[in-house]
Parts: C-alpha cells; structure tokens; sequence
C-alpha cells in the first residue's frame, strides 16, 4: 500500500511548512488557506477518516485533539479557532488520511458552509 501524501510529509519526504510536531502528531501550514491561519493537525499513523477509526484509536484521537490546542496556542490564536474534520467525500475529504483543519486569524461565519 502507498504512503498518503500527508504520511510523506510526515517523514519528511515531501516538504511542508511544519509549524508543531511531537511523536504523534504533525502540524503543517496547508497550501491552500481559507483564513490567515490555516494548518492541518495530522496524526503520523494514517487512519483513512473517522468513519474508518477503531476504539483502539482512542488514545490517538485524544491526543491528536489536545495536539490542536496546542497548536493553536503556539500561533496565538488567542480570540478563538474553529477545527474541521471532513468526513466522506460529499464533506469535502480530499486526501484519505484523518486530519483536522485548524482555521483562525479571522472572525467566523456559521452555518460554516
């Protein structure tokens, strides 16, 4: 089976503008912003998408939420963020490996979309 393309970025064998890692759990800039602030938070074992996550992914999850936090925090997202996960082609999942979308630097709209 092939490497996802975040896996690649993960290991570094494709670049990405990382901004936070630890040894679960990679953040990158993504390429193509929808606010100032727009970074993916990418767990480095790929799991396909929520729908695909087993109960022992539980701790994964887990840390892949507080490592958003975090991340938020370091670019001071101070005023709030929104985090997205898409799940499923008609929610807009582009690249099969769970991730989520931490979006700040502006003021949000909802219904989001």
């Amino acid at each position: 089976m092939s490497k996802t393309l975040f896996e690649r970025i993960c290991n570094r064998e494709l670049p990405g503008d990382i901004v936070w890692e630890d040894d679960l759990v990679v953040a990158f800039r993504d390429i193509n912003p929808q606010a100032p602030v727009h970074v993916l938070v990418v767990p480095r074992r790929p799991i396909p998408r929520l729908s695909d996550a087993k109960p022992e992914d539980k701790e994964l999850l887990g840390h892949v939420l507080l490592a958003a936090a975090k991340v938020a925090e370091v670019l001071g997202l101070k005023n709030g963020y929104r985090l997205v996960l898409n799940t499923g082609h008609d929610a807009g999942e582009a690249i099969p490996h769970l991730h989520f979308h931490l979006i700040g630097g502006r003021r949000m709209r909802w219904p989001p979309g």
